[in-house]
């Protein structure tokens, strides 16, 4: 066996954020106590002093020699999450080269207390690059299940191959996670990339479910406070085929709106009314402090999800944080979209980016990208196609040409990206985004008004919503019937799409060879049925050197 090897201290607790204000909520009166909501969050269980491990264990962002380690322990039983109750409890670690734990490699403790609402992470150093390990907690005798995770290769090792899972927009009412079960049964993933809205913020009843809610959120109310974005962030992680994932593979995330409030930049939000929700500094703070706080994430600057992973000589992943920085969204398709003093990005972070795209030396790179960056051009639509699809991008129903939450309302940072891109000549870029709702396999040219003449910058990948509506959802037709309309008139508006399926749920696949970027898009038989099925439906490749994308008529 090994010597024993070293490991971080884990994130140091946080002062619990005792709202100074009384919230409103649009779901519970604003007097309604907090005990039922928040023991929802936990399976009913007999009182017992012996700690458990209710929500799963998690990894998350390998790296060469180490992985970052998370769990969530109930010491007591009245130690529920966002409760602020429990004692501070001692949380050991294991990590071994084998399931059965025969060759322990590292070992560890720490507290896990009420100021953190008893969730520990464990930052595990000095392991062997693109290794797979073992590790469980334990604590007071109880031991956790058993997970599996993976350190990224040697940053100069000659990776044949790489493979992740690819998912975003994840409503809980709106049906359960069976794409998160059929992800983790493949059993080939390096790690799985969460590209936003992991969580909503949305009280019972208030979000797309196609007018039906399949479980209800815990709290029932919208979440506003620390406490109930603990809770939220709890009921989550209790769902069985997202803790199964967790079990399977490390996660490399990065937020979007939802894990704040929908429609969030930086100084506010669509879903959110000063004042009367209390104020916005607040709310953003206590959905940060509860991210980090249940989410296996090592951000590379506080407060934020930019950062960037490396795999060996094959690929990077700069994964991009859009809501912290970005000005507020323009309200209409005006001159305002193409205001130099208005960004998605932020000053600091658009820098970072693209030095980072200049810098890289590996076959690929990829960006982790929570909004489409590809134009999108709906002006063409009819008006009963452009109704419930202006109702899903948030956009006004009377017609407009683009959507202003995406790269498409923040044209200037957009053209600075890609112009760096072309004048530095960099080649393999692959966007991989979220938040739609639908899935779509584009370029991003330089100048969308002259392409295919215009050469291609890049190609971006979009995976569907797990559960989330999307247009057949919302127009509450059979699945299907509207993506046979809308897809080709989308494409016939929008030249450099090559694909866009708008009415099923599921979830993707990336593979990676030195020739090749592939996604193979996978559709579920029913988001509302637990026992749902999986199955291929597109798969698209973007050849090395070419910056576009093909169609492959076989999954890898």
């Amino acid at each position: 066996m090994t010597s024993p090897l070293r490991s971080a201290e884990a994130a140091p607790a946080r002062n619990s954020l005792a709202p100074s204000r009384r919230t409103v909520v649009k779901a519970a009166a604003a007097g309604a106590v907090l005990a039922g909501p928040l023991a929802a969050a936990l399976p009913a269980r007999a009182a017992t002093a012996a700690p458990v491990f209710r929500h799963g264990v998690a990894s998350g962002d390998p790296l060469p020699d180490g992985v970052l380690l998370w769990t969530r322990v109930t010491p007591v039983p009245e130690a529920l999450p966002g409760s602020g109750a429990g004692p501070d409890t001692e949380v050991g670690w294991v990590v071994a080269r084998d399931k059965a734990f025969t060759s322990v490699v590292a070992t560890g403790s720490t507290t896990a207390t009420a100021a953190a609402d008893h969730t520990v992470k464990a930052d595990i150093r000095g392991l062997q690059p693109g290794t797979d390990y073992w590790f469980r907690f334990t604590s007071g005798g109880t031991e956790s299940p058993v997970a599996r995770t993976r350190t990224a290769p040697a940053a100069d090792a000659a990776v044949p191959g790489l493979r992740f899972g690819v998912v975003s927009c994840a409503n809980w009412e709106a049906g359960h996670f069976s794409a998160y079960r059929h992800l983790a049964a493949r059993g080939d993933l390096d790690a799985w990339l969460h590209l936003g809205d992991y969580i909503y913020e949305y009280g019972t009843g208030e979000y797309g479910t196609r007018g039906t809610v399949v479980r209800p959120h815990s709290p029932a109310h919208e979440i506003l406070t620390l406490a109930d974005y603990r809770v939220r962030h709890a009921t989550y992680k209790t769902d069985p085929d997202l803790q199964a994932l967790h079990l399977a593979a490390p996660v490399i995330a990065i937020w979007d709106d939802h894990e704040f409030a929908d429609n969030a930049w930086s100084g506010g939000a669509g879903n959110h009314t000063e004042g009367a929700e209390g104020a916005w500094a607040a709310r953003q703070a206590a959905a940060k402090q509860a991210y980090f706080e249940w989410m296996p994430v090592r951000p590379a600057l506080a407060g934020t999800t930019y950062r960037r992973l490396r795999f060996g000589k094959l690929a990077d992943l700069s994964l991009l944080d859009l809501r912290s920085f970005r000005s507020q969204q323009a309200a209409t398709a005006s001159g305002s979209v193409d205001d130099p003093d208005r960004t998605l990005t932020g000053r600091a972070q658009l820098d970072w980016l693209k030095a980072g795209l200049k810098a890289s030396d590996t076959k690929w790179r990829l960006v982790g990208n929570s909004v489409m960056i590809s134009p999108f051009a709906v002006g063409s639509l009819s008006a009963d196609l452009l109704r419930p699809l202006a109702k899903l991008l948030g956009l006004p129903q009377e017609g407009i040409a683009l959507n202003t939450d995406q790269w498409d309302g923040y044209t200037d940072d957009r053209r600075e990206l890609l112009a760096h891109i072309k004048a530095n000549a960099i080649a393999n870029t692959v966007f991989l985004t979220g938040d739609i709702h639908m899935a779509w396999a584009n370029d991003v040219p330089y100048d969308a008004g002259t392409y295919p003449l215009s050469p291609s910058a890049a190609t971006e990948f979009v995976v569907t919503s797990l559960t989330s509506d999307n247009l057949d959802d919302i127009v509450k037709v059979p699945e299907g019937g509207i993506s046979a309309v809308a897809a080709p008139v989308i494409r016939a508006a929008n030249r450099h799409v090559h694909w866009v399926d708008t009415d099923r749920h599921g979830y993707g696949v990336l593979d990676i060879t030195a020739e090749r970027a592939q996604m193979d898009y996978y559709v579920v038989s029913d988001r509302t049925d637990p026992d749902a099925t999986s199955a291929w439906a597109r798969s698209y490749r973007t050849r090395s050197g070419t910056q576009r994308a093909e169609r492959s008529y076989t999954p890898v």
